[in-house]
């Protein structure tokens, strides 16, 4: 569904947010909604960045580096932006992540995710991140297990850049679904 707010120009257009959920892979870019997110007022773009990484300034940002010709470098600058942020804003972005389950996951495995995701908060006081586009579903649980056992090893300081790294990441497969034919959220 897509929605205009009030004196945004004919066409110019964004998606309106739905619930997060991680697709296989993030399918191509959609060069009219490219030309809406360019055209939309200031506030509604970052709003729509807003979903893709929990950051005002990162927002704020790309929204003022429009129009972008295609979203290679609509991604580029993305990029460039997350490599930026300051360690209070990947710890604000962090705190706006949630945990998902995978839906096919059944008690015994729901318990083995929730206790490592708790030893991973307790140990860097933040949620764990992994961006999983393009892993197959029967396969999020058990990288997402491994990621975790991976990373607890990490000191702290090595593992807020991992958790950056995949906040990043993350922020690029939320920004190609959101400009995505018939996609209806970057949240994932």
């Amino acid at each position: 569904m897509r929605h205009r707010a009030p004196g945004t120009p004919q066409g110019a257009t964004l998606p309106t947010p739905a619930p997060r959920a991680t697709r296989a892979a993030p399918p191509a870019a959609d060069p009219v909604r490219l030309a809406d997110f360019n055209a939309a007022p200031a506030p509604e773009a970052e709003q729509a960045l807003l979903g893709c990484l929990d950051d005002r300034h990162w927002a704020r940002r790309l929204t003022a580096h429009r129009p972008y010709p295609d979203l290679d470098a609509l991604l580029a600058a993305a990029d460039e932006a997350s490599y930026d942020l300051a360690p209070g804003a990947v710890a604000g972005a962090l705190a706006d992540e949630e945990t998902a389950l995978p839906p096919a996951a059944g008690p015994a495995e729901r318990t083995a995710l929730r206790a490592a995701h708790a030893a991973y908060e307790s140990r860097f006081g933040h949620c764990f991140v992994l961006c999983l586009d393009g892993c197959p579903e029967d396969e999020r649980l058990d990288r997402t297990l491994a990621a975790i056992r991976t990373r607890l090893g990490n000191e702290p300081d090595e593992e807020r850049l991992v958790a950056a790294d995949e906040l990043r990441r993350r922020a690029r497969a939320r920004l190609t679904r959101l400009l995505a034919p018939g996609a209806a959220s970057p949240r994932t």
